[in-house]
């Protein structure tokens, strides 16, 4: 059963080593993979095309490539790009910044919650912007 964050921080609290608590929590740890893994695992999954994606995104396309190479590491506005470009649902938004390090969206963050209602909205990364711009926040680049 998946323990609550509240539950792994109390368990944390109680344990005596480092090692016990990560062998009583480790089926509810997250395990960080390279990104530019997960990402070619998703293109393949969805059955993407590199250059629609890249198209997308808005992103220049080598440094695309250097990203899916593992050569580049992205701004997490640059993951969320692509993210984007490939019509992630939140929820897959949300496991892939978790996996690959990044910080999930927060919805108590004004900015995130723009992101979140454009992912829950299937809007383009062009719509996003737009409605990043109308807002006053920063654009995804």
């Amino acid at each position: 059963m998946q323990k609550t964050t509240g539950e792994l921080l109390d368990l944390l609290k109680k344990s005596p080593t480092a090692s016990t608590y990560m062998e009583q929590a480790a089926d509810n740890l997250i395990h960080q993979i390279p990104l530019s893994e997960y990402l070619t695992k998703l293109i393949e999954e969805k059955n993407l095309k590199k250059g629609n994606l890249i198209r997308l995104s808005g992103l220049d396309k080598g440094y695309v490539y250097d990203i899916l190479a593992g050569k580049k590491n992205p701004s997490r506005d640059k993951v969320l790009a692509l993210c984007f470009a490939m019509s992630l649902s939140a929820d897959e938004v949300q496991k892939l910044l978790k996996s690959t390090g990044y910080a999930p969206l927060y919805v108590r963050m004004e900015r995130d919650s723009i992101l979140l209602f454009g992912l829950e909205h299937g809007l383009s990364v062009m719509e996003v912007n737009e409605l990043l711009y109308e807002m006053r926040h920063e654009l995804l680049e």
